[in-house]
């Protein structure tokens, strides 16, 4: 259906589609349809054969729907998979509601092409970014003007935001969530906060204006990886469908340390007690983004930590910085003389960026890398 089309439709059945994303509008009309009826959505963790479709931040709790291993296999349900469709209220003796019927996955209907076709994310080809993220939005927002011409990001881009603490990292990802949802409504936006203050995930969650995914630092280090891994999985299968997806993590550094406290000790310790086989997920995590050619994209924004005087953080930075293609430095120099946004103009840079911008405005970025040089 058009977007004139479910306007209309929304109009008829009164219902104000301002702030509603598609699907929310599509899921409305249904229910609007079917007033009688209960309707649920959420995302599908599967445990052996069956699965559960999880809400607020993928917590287990009694407002979760059963759905069935029959139905998994009938609709070649996957974990990470958003689910809507109609519910039953729990029996007697039951715990959890139960899915009586699919109506769409991943904000398609059950039988439509993108569902019956779709590949697995790991059989899709990868290539560069060549469609650019535009960041500007005002022009007195300098941070955002900055990134569009020193370090560009491209749909499928893995970009390191490399930060000391207190340097102003927190608001440089809430800028650059807020220029992606005004600039690419049609993008996915997921933030993804491990082991962040409480206080930091409201902020958050007020600042931006998509999907706030958190696991606060007392919770345990199981809960942030399952958390993770569970955002990366619903990340992935909306890339199946075409859909472009970012992730903005904060921070890398914290999931590596999560990773190393829950993996199987390979009887190895690297500097500051790492152990080599910890970095495995987090590199799988962040390595996952990527411009896909038949398409869609996933897109993997996340802050990693230096100058903390950690061992071990610096061990995962070793390991993990020249896994991105697209780096944005803040220094601790600039902040301490009170320069904002305090990014370092020279080391900051995205490879292939020649990709994403015209001939004649990539000669001019590159007139202007040789003034920067000689400053």
């Amino acid at each position: 259906m058009t977007p004139a089309a479910l306007l209309k439709e929304a109009k008829t059945a009164k219902i104000d589609p301002k702030k509603m994303l598609r699907h929310e509008l599509i899921e409305a009309l249904l229910e609007k349809e079917n007033s009688d009826s209960s309707y649920g959505r959420g995302v599908l963790e599967t445990i052996q054969d069956y699965g559960f479709l999880r809400r607020d931040n993928y917590v287990p709790s009694n407002q979760d729907i059963f759905v069935s291993q029959s139905q998994i296999k009938r609709f070649n349900l996957r974990p990470g998979d958003t689910v809507y469709g109609q519910i039953r209220e729990p029996k007697e003796g039951e715990k959890y509601a139960g899915m009586l019927r699919v109506e769409s996955v991943n904000t398609f209907a059950t039988q439509s092409p993108e569902m019956t076709k779709r590949k697995n994310f790991d059989e899709l080809t990868p290539l560069f970014p060549v469609e650019r993220l535009k960041m500007e939005t005002v022009p007195d927002k300098i941070p955002e003007r900055i990134i569009d011409i020193i370090s560009p990001i491209g749909k499928g881009q893995r970009g390191l935001v490399v930060s000391p603490p207190k340097v102003g990292k927190t608001t440089m990802m809430k800028a650059i969530a807020n220029s992606i949802a005004a600039n690419h409504p049609e993008v996915t936006l997921m933030v993804l906060l491990v082991d962040e203050r409480p206080e930091e995930v409201t902020d958050m969650k007020r600042s931006v204006r998509g999907q706030v995914i958190s696991s606060t630092f007392d919770e345990p280090p199981e809960n942030h990886m399952r958390v993770a891994e569970l955002c990366l999985e619903q990340a992935k299968r909306l890339v199946e469908t075409g859909h472009d997806v970012v992730i903005l993590l904060d921070s890398l550094t914290r999931l590596s340390r999560a990773s190393n406290l829950t993996c199987n000790s390979s009887g190895r310790t690297m500097s500051g007690g790492l152990d080599p086989v910890a970095l495995h997920r987090p590199r799988r995590f962040f390595g996952a983004a990527r411009k896909i050619e038949e398409g869609g994209s996933l897109t993997i924004i996340a802050s990693i930590l230096v100058e903390t005087n950690s061992k071990m953080d610096e061990a995962i930075f070793e390991e993990l910085k020249g896994t991105g293609n697209a780096e944005l430095i803040l220094d601790r120099d600039l902040a301490e003389r009170r320069i904002w946004p305090a990014i370092d103009v020279k080391r900051s840079s995205t490879r292939k960026e020649e990709l994403l911008f015209r001939k004649e405005d990539m000669e001019g970025i590159v007139q202007l890398r040789r003034l920067l040089a000689n400053q």
